[in-house]
């Protein structure tokens, strides 16, 4: 709840080392990031150990928020993609910084941060040309 008095929902993707993406829509965001950080999410980011916020968003009505996660569910994964970068080009984790050391995070090193190389580019435009 926010001091306004109404209820914000969010629509989020998670992703891991291997770029699975993950869409959800919850009303705390904080807490249902922590729960995917800590493996009581959802038994799909436990076993393929989703653990990174690449993008959200908020709304204000829950049924627009649900329309929103079911749309993105719908699509196919470069247009998944192509949504993340507009926003996040680096899949920076953009809960970085919430909770102390998770799950799947090294212990002695930070956690890792996707990077825009080559490779990636070098995907998104083979998915880009395999959709036309």
């Amino acid at each position: 709840m926010h001091s306004s008095g109404h209820r914000h929902y969010c629509v989020y993707i998670l992703t891991n080392r291997s770029k699975t993406l993950y869409v959800g829509v919850t009303t705390n965001l904080n807490r249902r990031v922590w729960e995917h950080k800590f493996g009581n999410g959802s038994e799909f980011c436990k076993r393929y150990k989703i653990d990174r916020l690449v993008y959200y968003e908020s709304f204000d009505d829950v049924r627009n928020a649900i329309d929103r996660e079911k749309r993105i569910k719908g699509w196919l994964r470069i247009k998944k993609i192509q949504l993340i970068v507009a926003v996040n080009p680096t899949w920076s984790d953009l809960s970085e910084g919430w909770y102390e050391r998770h799950l799947y995070a090294p212990a002695s090193a930070q956690v890792l941060r996707f990077a825009q190389d080559d490779k990636l580019k070098r995907e998104i435009g083979d998915e880009l040309r395999a959709d036309s």
